[in-house]
């Protein structure tokens, strides 16, 4: 794509947007938000909306958005969607980081932009590097070589401090970073001290900052959708979940402040799409769902517990001719599901089934997990066997997305092993044999990318020489970057032990380690994780 060629595509998306926050540079700290995958799918991140939001309202900052575009063999950088501007142009790149995978890309555009990588290398005219998201919020140290600042956990609760030193301290490195080295949540590698520990930032009030889409595109994943966020955290505890631990504790926003925020986004969509780990257990769902119908726009779901679904809000899914329901029972038999803590019964999911097929959705998705601890052949056939009787009770099209699994950060498997990718495959053929005799639609991810994933959601800084040696994002190309730096993939794939130094300790979740490794201990016997029950508790250390 020619210099004009990218500066009109990205006029045409802004052109199509509504909400930008278009300002001009003069005397205004120039910072770029950065969202290192697709337009569409960054655009579709509330977490991302949010801070663009908070960043675009300040008078002392120019916030404008740039995205991955996909090239690695180019010296060129892309351009901000709002004045078409090279990231080299801005003073802060600011990173939000959902996925692991998102690294590789991270990288490649710090490395194709001439500016030196390793933040000890750069100086006072060179870009400041910040990064946040859930990813890093649970292990930054993959990416630490190269980012100035991490904001660990909800940046809500630092995001003035933080804009606000960038603002004052700018073209000042060292006392920028020395500012920033004391606002709590923030971690500045450079000057931390080994031993310490960054303690995550979380929310004690959702209703001070209703979360809700601050520009509308139909570019987006979610184009047509008004997002509103319900509730963080989850009440249940699944030993493998990452969001159910390290955003914790439970908290729903209150009615009221849900229903206002779905208002704002009146006059751009009529449709509003609710977000949260598990949208069904919203303490007042059925209520909302009745009143977001009375207003005159229909209703989407981000998630639905498989056994915990409502008539109520299947009723008012329906009416808003919702094309898909999302289930995930994430394990085919009873016996697994106990071990991975999910407790949805077979029963459960079969009465929530044939209350969809009663509706006519047209489409019933289902979300499974292969590689789990303790997974065994039997567990595989009984997966294959409980979609088929799925598919025998929803009289339309019935699909199912199978996930390796990836073990992840300050969560009870967090020393589990990354399942062996022999067996991961061959169980992944099993299942998709076995589904598509069933007449069950099948999509599978990527055995090799789960563990380059696994690997970097555990990994630490002697990875970073590995992600700027990577010339694309390839399978091939990751294991020959990996020798030539001379690390060993396996070390980051191996069961960790529990009394042993884990690269993500600096971050203070919140969580007792007893409290981890008790409900890893349970999993062998099935027992029930303990739930979160939303701040009235001191059982895992967070609220106490």
């Amino acid at each position: 794509m020619s210099y004009w060629d990218e500066i009109e595509a990205n006029q045409r998306l802004l052109a199509r947007e509504t909400g930008t926050v278009v300002r001009d540079w003069g005397g205004r700290l120039p910072l770029a938000l950065i969202y290192p995958n697709q337009y569409g799918v960054g655009m579709s991140s509330l977490g991302f909306q949010t801070v663009y939001r908070f960043l675009a309202a300040r008078p002392d900052i120019v916030c404008e958005r740039a995205f991955d575009d996909g090239k690695w063999d180019v010296a060129s950088l892309p351009r901000s969607i709002e004045s078409q501007r090279r990231l080299d142009d801005f003073a802060v790149w600011a990173f939000s980081l959902s996925f692991e995978l998102d690294y590789l890309n991270a990288v490649n555009l710090l490395r194709r932009s001439g500016v030196p990588a390793l933040a000890a290398e750069r100086g006072d005219d060179d870009p400041l590097l910040l990064a946040g998201g859930p990813a890093v919020s649970a292990n930054p140290q993959p990416l630490a070589p190269f980012f100035d600042a991490f904001v660990i956990g909800e940046a809500e609760e630092c995001l003035d401090d933080v804009a606000g030193i960038l603002a004052a301290e700018w073209g000042q490195r060292g006392r920028l970073l020395q500012r920033l080295s004391q606002v709590p949540g923030v971690y500045v590698p450079a000057l931390h001290r080994s031993g310490d520990r960054v303690r995550r930032l979380w929310l004690r009030d959702l209703d001070r900052y209703p979360t809700r889409s601050a520009i509308w595109t139909p570019e987006a994943e979610f184009g047509d959708m008004h997002l509103v966020e319900l509730s963080r955290g989850c009440r249940r505890g699944c030993r493998f979940c990452l969001a159910g631990y390290t955003t914790r504790p439970w908290r729903e926003r209150s009615l009221g402040v849900v229903l206002e925020a779905a208002r704002e986004g009146l006059p751009h969509r009529r449709h509003v799409g609710l977000v949260g780990a598990a949208v069904s257990d919203y303490g007042e769902i059925d209520a909302l769902a009745g009143e977001l119908r009375a207003l005159g726009v229909t209703i989407s779901v981000s998630s639905l517990r498989a056994d915990s679904v409502s008539p109520a809000l299947l009723d008012a899914l329906a009416q808003s001719r919702t094309q898909t329901l999302t289930l995930a029972p994430e394990a085919g038999s009873e016996r697994l599901r106990a071990v991975i803590g999910k407790g949805v019964t077979e029963e459960g999911l079969m009465r929530t089934v044939e209350q969809a097929a009663q509706r006519s959705f047209p489409w019933l998705k289902l979300y499974f997990m292969l590689g789990l601890p303790t997974e065994t052949d039997e567990d595989v056939v009984a997966l294959v066997e409980l979609a088929g009787k799925v598919k025998a009770h929803f009289p339309r099209q019935v699909s199912v997305n199978l996930e390796p699994f990836v073990p992840k950060a300050h969560t009870p498997f967090q020393w589990e092993p990354t399942p062996e990718l022999g067996i991961l495959r061959r169980r992944l053929k099993l299942a998709e044999k076995g589904l598509r005799a069933r007449g069950v639609r099948v999509r599978s991810d990527s055995a090799e990318w789960a563990r380059v994933q696994a690997t970097l959601a555990r990994g630490d800084e002697r990875l970073a020489p590995a992600l700027l040696a990577l010339s694309r994002p390839a399978i091939s190309e990751w294991k020959a970057a990996l020798r030539s730096v001379g690390v060993d993939e396996e070390e980051y794939a191996r069961r960790r032990e529990p009394a042993e130094l884990l690269p993500w300790d600096l971050v203070d979740s919140g969580l007792r380690p007893a409290f981890l490794a008790r409900l890893a201990q349970g999993a062998a016997a099935g027992q029930a994780p303990a739930p979160c029950v939303g701040g009235t508790c001191t059982i895992c250390g967070i609220c106490g």
